[in-house]
């Protein structure tokens, strides 16, 4: 008859070979995260510009036919706001609220106009973080993000 301690238990081999495993399959694990994070971090932004892109298409929306004004974001119909237009872009914060260009701007809007002045159409993006200066060549933006939007001005 066998003893008891010599039929329950692992080896020192065994053992060995699940820590090795546990720590490979760890090493793995963790070489993904930075991958996930920032993949997260992209999906908020696109998330958060998107909604940016919403707000001002509604608040073009609701501007009466007679106005050419928006009223929250005081958007003139068929004025280009961008760097070197006659309009500055506008700026948002991290939370979607409109604020100038400094430390705690994180989005940028610009905004191209076509169409007649019945029918106009709006070509909006969005990039992050805002482009300071125009330079050549062209900085390019962490992300970005675009939306066209007609609106029938009768």
């Amino acid at each position: 008859m066998k003893h008891r301690s010599s039929i329950a238990g692992f080896s020192l081999v065994e053992v060995t070979l699940a820590i090795g495993i546990a720590g490979f399959c760890l090493i793995a694990i963790l070489g993904l995260l930075p991958a996930g994070v920032q993949t997260n971090r992209n999906a908020t932004s696109q998330t958060a510009a998107n909604n940016i892109m919403a707000a001002v298409v509604a608040d073009l929306r609701a501007t009466p036919n007679t106005g050419n004004t928006s009223a929250q974001f005081v958007i003139t119909f068929g004025t280009n706001q961008c760097l070197g237009c006659s309009q500055p872009p506008l700026y948002f914060d991290s939370s979607g609220h409109t604020t100038s260009l400094g430390t705690n701007s994180r989005y940028q809007l610009n905004i191209t106009w076509s169409g007649t002045t019945v029918l106009r159409y709006a070509d909006l993006k969005v990039t992050w973080p805002p482009t300071v200066v125009q330079t050549s060549p062209t900085p390019v933006p962490s992300g970005s993000t675009e939306m066209f939007a007609a609106f029938d001005r009768n």
